[in-house]
């Protein structure tokens, strides 16, 4: 879907109150996060194809009413697991990425991010790198929250990445013709590994539950990825 539809206007008012109700459902509803993130983008001047994204939104939310986050009690130290992916060049006016960032305590899902970055990345490594810095900063707060609330040192928090560039791009800090051009900013999540703030290692693709933030999957992959992140149906789980 493009900004540049030339399709027919709809009820702006309309459309607006309805994505940000979703917005709302978000927070404890992973699986529709990139969903309603995308659609939120044409809140300026929606037309009757972003309607209709938003129609078939809301029907799979009616066909999954009785899912949702699921959290058990733990055993042992608990720990911080965090996966961090973007699609490249996803959007199709800008040609910018989103950025997806998963965080788990021990095995149950805490927080949840997919958000278009504001820049536009020159390669899949480049925006795999920025996600991973996002995921840094969301990391450092998460790990230093939960260390007030249980009085006590926690371990440094996890993060995976499937792109074995950026995980090289951010252990070294060389800078080539391919990343010279990359903002500061974003070189945060050099100094916290160096440091020992946070832990990276490599995932393979089919593994990564942040794919479930950044971009639209088939229904098997989506299906997947949602039981994996700790979505299920509470209501046979109740049953049970």
């Amino acid at each position: 879907m493009s900004k540049a539809s030339s399709n027919p206007p709809v009820d702006k008012t309309l459309y607006r109150s309805i994505v940000g109700s979703l917005r709302y459902l978000v927070h404890t509803r992973p699986d529709i996060a990139f969903a309603v993130g995308y659609v939120s983008r044409f809140m300026e001047a929606p037309t009757t194809e972003h309607w209709s994204a938003v129609k078939h939104l809301l029907r799979y939310i009616a066909g999954t009413r009785s899912y949702g986050c699921v959290y058990r009690r733990g055993e042992g130290a608990m720990e911080l697991i965090g996966y961090s992916d973007a699609d490249h060049a996803g959007d199709c006016d800008d040609r910018k990425s989103t950025s997806g960032v998963f965080f788990f305590l021990d095995q149950s899902p805490v927080s949840w991010q997919s958000q278009k970055q504001r820049v536009v990345a020159l390669s899949t490594c480049e925006a795999e790198y920025i996600a991973g810095a996002t995921a840094a900063c969301q990391g450092v707060w998460l790990s230093r929250l939960l260390s007030d609330l249980v009085n006590a040192k926690v371990v440094a928090p996890l993060i995976y990445i499937d792109n074995k560039s950026a995980l090289a791009l951010a252990k070294n800090p060389v800078l080539h013709d391919r990343s010279k051009h990359i903002d500061v900013r974003f070189h945060f999540i050099r100094d916290c590994i160096s440091s020992g703030v946070i832990e990276t290692d490599f995932i393979k693709t089919g593994d990564q539950l942040a794919d479930l933030l950044t971009k639209p999957l088939p229904r098997e992959r989506l299906q997947e990825l949602r039981g994996r992140s700790g979505v299920i149906n509470t209501g046979s789980a109740q049953q049970k």
